[in-house]
Parts: C-alpha cells; structure tokens; sequence
C-alpha cells in the first residue's frame, strides 16, 4: 500500500497527532543511496522526522531543512521537507553498518553521535528564512525532534520514529508518530498518553504486526475520542533536473568550464539528494559557457 500520513484531532483541543506509514519512503531512499543497516535505520528515522515536523510547521509553499550532525560514523544528515508530505534527503557516510547495541537493535545513537546538533531551517518565503538549533539529547532522533519542538518550537510534543531493516540492508517496515499537546489538555490525558507512549511497541512493530495508521492512533489514545482530520500521500521525490544543474554550471569560472571541455570533454553532475545522474557533453557545456559569457 502508498504510504500515506493521517492527522487527527483528540478530544476537540486537547491533542494534535499525527501517524504515518513511510515504509515505501525509506526503501526508496535506501535504494538510492544504498545504505547500509546503521545508515538506513539513520536516514530513515530522519526522513520521517522531518516528515513529521513539515506537514505538522508548514503550510502552502513553505519548506524546511534538517540537518544532524552528531559527528558519528555516517557522518552529517541533510533532509528537505515540505507541507505537502514529500521528502528527500542524504547523508555522508551511507556505507554504515554497526554492531547491534546491547537490546539486539540497529545502534542508532552510536551510528548518529551525541556530540553534535539538530539544526532546522524554515523557508516560509518571508524572504529570511528562520534557523532553530537545539543540541543532540539521545542520537535516538526521535528524542532529538521532540527536543527540538520543546525548545525551539515551544510546543510540548512526543515523537516516535522507527526502521526495520532486514539482513540485506532492505527496508521491511517504517514508520513514526507526532503528538503535540495542545493548551486544553488535561492533566490526566497527558498522564495517560505518557504511559501509553512507553506501553506501546515501537510503529515498525505495529506496522509489521499489519497495524495501519489509524489503528496506530488508536493505540495511542484509547480513552479518548479521535477524529481524522486529514490522510494525505506522502513519499520521496527529489526537484532535481539537468537544466538546474547547468545553472550551477554556469556560475562557476569561465576559465574552469573550458578546462571541463578541453580536459574531461564533458562533465557529469550528481544529485546528493537523490543520486540521479546528469551528464553533459562538450557540445553542453559549450552552451552553457556561451551563455554565461553573454550575460
């Protein structure tokens, strides 16, 4: 099934949550940067983050960035958002893979680190985009996002983000939750939601189990009355092309572009976020110098 996130409303005021499903998210992502266990299970996690925190912060064009740094083996995170639910991301060191930490799982904070960041940038077409940066709490991720809501967002939030990886690096299941607390929230209802957050198994075991979002929701919030506000597709699409990529050619050093065309005899340009691959030939990129020339 597409992967898709639900947004709920709980008891009117009290709570907004949301629950997603992005196992088709992650795998693509994994296949195209094939990453390895540890730097899957780190990618995914912040995919779905930044997922979360998007179609949760943002509205219309609005856009935002991730970007982790816990100076751990894979290395810096980057991942893009945006309210309409798609992702893209990547990180330095896809090649990870980690011995299992002492509960048999994917060691997620030792692969990310503790020494290091969370940082957001917002892009509401304002002109100035806004940063918010709150130090690594856990290198869990999920922690770190609801940290970062907390202090930076001041809105008392949970997140739960998982990835279950299989042997062969591939992605089975992923998936995660956002709760904010809103200001008519009772005292109790927040009680029981905290219990609830540490009775339930982690999402990639509920979605393995064949648990869809809204059951997942439902788990969350058993006392209280839901009401689905929205259930919107979701998934990994990159905004590359050649032509953006040949403006970034066109803005470096005549004298380097004729060296590309008198040495290389071409130039191959590769998308970070997605791996896509844009060759240009002699004739390309003579165009190109051409045109940068006649500026």
């Amino acid at each position: 099934m597409a992967d898709y996130l639900v947004k709920s409303l709980i008891d009117g005021d009290m709570f907004r949550a949301y629950v997603v499903d992005a196992t088709e998210t992650v795998a693509e992502a994994q296949q195209r940067h094939d990453t390895w266990s540890a730097a899957t299970a780190v990618l995914g996690r912040t995919l779905i983050g930044t997922m979360l925190l998007s179609t949760s912060l943002l509205k219309g064009d609005e856009k935002l960035t991730v970007k982790v740094n816990g100076h751990g083996p894979v290395g810096a995170i980057v991942v893009d958002g945006n309210a309409n639910g798609t992702v893209k991301g990547y990180l330095q060191y896809p090649h990870t893979s980690l011995p299992l930490n002492e509960k048999h799982k994917i060691d997620v904070k030792k692969a990310v680190g503790v020494n290091g960041m969370l940082t957001v940038t917002k892009d509401q077409g304002l002109g100035q985009p806004y940063t918010g940066q709150v130090p690594l709490v856990s290198g869990e991720l999920g922690e770190d996002f609801t940290y970062y809501l907390a202090k930076s967002e001041q809105i008392p939030s949970a997140v739960g983000v998982s990835v279950f990886v299989q042997p062969n690096n591939t992605v089975k299941v992923a998936g995660g939750f956002l709760v904010q607390v809103m200001p008519g929230a009772s005292d109790e209802a927040i009680a029981r939601l905290e219990q609830r957050i540490k009775e339930i198994p982690m999402v990639s075991e509920l979605l393995l189990a064949g648990q869809t979002p809204e059951e997942i929701l439902a788990l969350l919030f058993k006392e209280e009355k839901i009401k689905i506000v929205q259930k919107m597709p979701v998934g990994f699409k990159c905004d590359c092309s050649k032509d953006r990529f040949a403006q970034s050619l066109a803005s470096i050093q005549p004298a380097a572009l004729q060296e590309m065309i008198d040495e290389d005899h071409g130039a191959e340009a590769v998308c970070h976020f997605c791996g896509t691959k844009y060759q240009f030939s002699e004739d390309d990129l003579r165009a190109i110098l051409t045109e940068a020339q006649a500026k």
